[in-house]
């Protein structure tokens, strides 16, 4: 077998990296990170992990290194590709620069859906728990036009507007705007249930599920600071349709 050519501290970091921006908790991270220093003999090995860093460190006397993480997704197809390598490397199935090379791929590769993929579903989805709350059958056609529109607005805005604090708020305004514009014109019965319905996309339920179980493993800084990011989203939410109510 040749010579590893690439840094076996750089794919420890690769690997933790990739999987912070696609959704995964601080623990898997660190967890998985420690794995694969584990199995290139990189010990005794530290990492620790934020959900806008990460700190990892080899041996006593070796510098640490730090990786500052800004944008972050929801991609658990790249978490499980990262897991799955990180599997092979502990069963000495793959060789460094293999792994290397299949964790550049993972991160170089736009795995997520098209965005009218993306839109459809949300659409589809605030039809269904637009009528899953109690509303009428005429309330599921609203759902789904409030809730694919606001949520085409969110993408459009996030994009162009890095705040993701006011492209939810935005969204959600026009949520509640449509919904009341359908209501208004006798397209739709209630108001309430379609909003509620429509939103639903924009619930941060993943950032939430990761908050608490960083809190349960012992991650304060990280579950505090999730949880504080879904409260913002939540907030941003709330005051959008709230301003609705408040003018009309």
């Amino acid at each position: 077998m040749s010579a590893a050519t690439h840094d076996p501290i750089d794919i420890c970091l690769l690997a933790g990296r990739i999987m912070l921006q696609s959704g995964a908790e601080t623990y898997r991270v660190e967890d998985t990170m420690i794995r694969i220093a584990d199995a290139l003999n990189l010990t005794p090995s530290q990492s620790y992990v934020t959900p806008t860093g990460i700190i990892f460190q080899c041996g006593e006397k070796q510098q640490a290194k730090l990786i500052r993480v800004q944008d972050r997704t929801t991609d658990l197809q790249k978490v499980s590709r990262v897991n799955d390598i990180s599997r092979k490397l502990c069963s000495h199935a793959l060789s460094v620069d293999d792994a290397y090379k299949l964790l550049t791929e993972v991160d170089t590769v736009n795995q997520a859906y098209p965005v009218w993929v993306q839109i459809a579903a949300a659409a589809l989805s605030s039809g269904c728990f637009t009528y899953m709350f109690k509303a009428g059958l005429s309330d599921f056609i609203p759902g789904v036009l409030c809730g694919g529109l606001g949520f085409l607005a969110f993408i459009l805005l996030h994009r162009w507007v890095k705040v993701r604090f006011f492209a939810e708020f935005v969204a959600s305004l026009l949520i509640g705007l449509l919904a009341f514009l359908l209501v208004s014109i006798g397209v739709g019965s209630q108001l309430d249930k379609i909003i509620i319905g429509s939103v639903m996309p924009l619930v941060p339920g993943l950032l939430i599920t990761n908050a608490v179980r960083d809190l349960m493993a012992g991650h304060l800084v990280s579950g505090l600071s999730r949880g504080a990011e879904a409260f913002l989203t939540a907030f941003a939410i709330g005051s959008g349709v709230a301003v609705i109510f408040t003018i009309f």
